[in-house]
């Protein structure tokens, strides 16, 4: 099978990578070259990390529309798991020390039961999962256990990983949930962040304010709040410097959207036709919604579900909207379920800010383990093999764009009033080039291309301004060469 055309950037770690190969033919480093060769043309890996109940396992279930992940504390929410596309569903052990097997599992309760055969978590390098499940197409998803567990050496097997300390850049981007700024926030996001090419870039990280219903403690407004607040952190300079953006998602709602049965719809249907000050009474708190009542025609353990899964913000909704006969079906039901999580911005984000620029955060990871195969493993010419990767990580303008962006969100180079406009261009907000213009996605060719000369004027004329620094001028001939690349681009399309 021949491989698909790759993007200038890739094209040229690609050829790289091939030209490296005969240097190991018959070494120890050879399979990690293969590794790097395979993975370039893999799906984007993305890793979701947080603190302990960040509900992270819970999100990626949203995201992938199936129950994969365990959500309890189980010892398997203690290792890096990997969820990949496959024709069939399996899961594979990797020990840190010997082969690989092929594990049990159960899937009859609807989540992924696995079998550690005895083995425990501290023993186990990862987990591999696969599945016939169309979200892992493009993008395959990395679990990683919660940071400040109270498990020997589970925080310590996140960072680990995050930093790149046993095999570099295994994931290309991350998702970081947190529910409240903290320190070792900061400290997993700084790990995932700690290494040379690009430096501390922000676009490969989004942060998302998991749990966000409960933040507003479940009050109707709830989103609205933990919205406000997810605006505020992402203008804090230490998440400015580390993630693009924070937006907040209610996995639980994520997840129940994606599995609703109509079971749970006709008994989320019964509580909803209740009388008004019956149902107002069970949906004032927690304790009153399990409560025993033989008097409801919705049994105790029903409602205990029930709860379990939308927790009680997803109730409040969902009854509201029930009983005011907005919602006929549980298709519209896990719509309603959908829409309110938040999980469709996340998607949205995951769509312009990861996937369409899957090749240069590939190209970008490769390059890094291509450096850590160089140091690990020399070989005869290995000083020319580092010069040659220099010399490609210098001349893609594609990791110039990116070194760029980080020095104006860390705030080392300030552009003044036209900080903003440079972000933007750079792909701040998508690397599509009318979400670099801020136009509408569906501007046509000739205008994307009007838009595109106006600013390469803009930028031309601080480049060669007599009034403009050493530094304005060096970051307006990069935003130059952006504008050139695009308009090349828009002449083929017009």
């Amino acid at each position: 099978m021949s491989r698909p055309a790759l993007p200038t950037l890739a094209a040229r770690v690609d050829a790289l990578l091939a030209e490296v190969r005969p240097r190991y033919a018959g070494h120890t480093g050879e399979a990690h070259l293969d590794a790097i060769t395979a993975r370039l043309h893999d799906p984007l890996r993305v890793a979701i990390a947080g603190r302990v109940k960040a509900g992270k396992s819970t999100l990626l279930n949203a995201l992938v529309g199936q129950e994969l992940a365990a959500t309890d504390a189980r010892e398997c929410t203690q290792i890096v798991t990997w969820y990949r596309y496959g024709l069939t569903y399996g899961v594979t052990i990797e020990p840190k020390a010997g082969p690989a097997w092929a594990a049990r599992f159960d899937r009859s309760s609807g989540r992924l039961d696995i079998d550690l055969a005895g083995w425990q978590p501290d023993q186990l390098r990862r987990i591999v999962v696969t599945a016939p499940v169309p979200g892992l197409r493009d993008l395959t998803l990395i679990d990683t256990p919660g940071i400040d567990s109270l498990g020997v050496g589970v925080t310590e097997r996140s960072l680990a990983f995050l930093a790149g300390q046993e095999d570099p850049a295994q994931a290309d981007a991350v998702i970081y949930l947190l529910r409240h700024l903290h320190a070792s926030d900061v400290r997993l996001l700084e790990a995932f962040h700690d290494q040379e090419l690009t430096h501390a870039a922000p676009v490969h990280a989004l942060a998302v304010l998991s749990r966000a219903d409960e933040i507003g403690a479940a009050r109707a407004d709830a989103m609205a709040s933990a919205g406000r607040i997810a605006t505020r952190y992402a203008a804090d300079p230490r998440l400015r410097r580390l993630c693009q953006t924070v937006c907040p998602v209610i996995g639980l709602l994520a997840e129940a959207a994606a599995t609703l049965t109509e079971d749970e719809h006709l008994a989320l249907r019964t509580v909803a036709e209740l009388p008004d000050p019956t149902r107002g009474h069970l949906l004032r708190t927690v304790d009153r919604f399990r409560a025993e009542r033989s008097d409801i025609p919705a049994p105790t353990a029903t409602r205990a579900h029930l709860l379990d899964r939308l927790g009680l913000f997803g109730l409040r909704v969902t009854v509201e909207e029930l009983s005011r006969g907005r919602v006929s079906s549980s298709t519209e039901l896990a719509e309603l379920l959908r829409a309110t999580s938040g999980v469709e911005v996340l998607q949205d984000l995951l769509r312009t800010r990861f996937a369409e620029r899957a090749d240069v955060l590939k190209a970008r990871s490769a390059m890094l383990a291509l450096r850590a195969l160089f140091e690990r493993y020399p070989v005869p010419g290995t000083e020319v093999l580092t010069d040659q990767l220099e010399v490609l990580e210098a001349s893609a303008h594609e990791i110039t764009e990116l070194r760029l962006l980080n020095e104006l969100r860390l705030g080392t180079l300030d552009l003044g009033d036209d900080a903003e406009a440079a972000e933007r261009l750079l792909g701040v907000d998508g690397p599509g080039i009318a979400a670099r213009l801020g136009a509408d996605d569906d501007a046509p060719a000739s205008a994307l291309r009007d838009l595109t000369l106006a600013e390469h004027r803009r930028w031309s004329e601080l480049a060669e301004s007599p009034f403009s620094g050493p530094d304005h001028v060096e970051a307006a001939r990069v935003l130059v060469r952006t504008c050139e690349g695009m308009v090349a681009s828009l002449v083929q399309q017009v």
